[in-house]
């Protein structure tokens, strides 16, 4: 399983991008977009949005 975003509540502010340990999320549409064959569940991006937009 990977990091799922409520694209809805997501602003693309692109602060899970620069918390990803593993370059995992994008942002596309401005939206953050998780790559799930790259995400390990850290939940490092989780933790730092400040929107709570995404979780495990």
């Amino acid at each position: 399983m990977a990091v799922k975003v409520d694209k809805a509540t997501c602003t693309g502010c692109a602060t899970c991008v620069s918390a990803c340990p593993v370059e995992a999320i994008k942002i596309t549409a401005e939206k953050a977009e998780v790559n799930e064959d790259t995400c390990i569940d850290c939940g490092t991006c989780v933790d730092e949005c400040p929107v709570q937009a995404l979780s495990l």
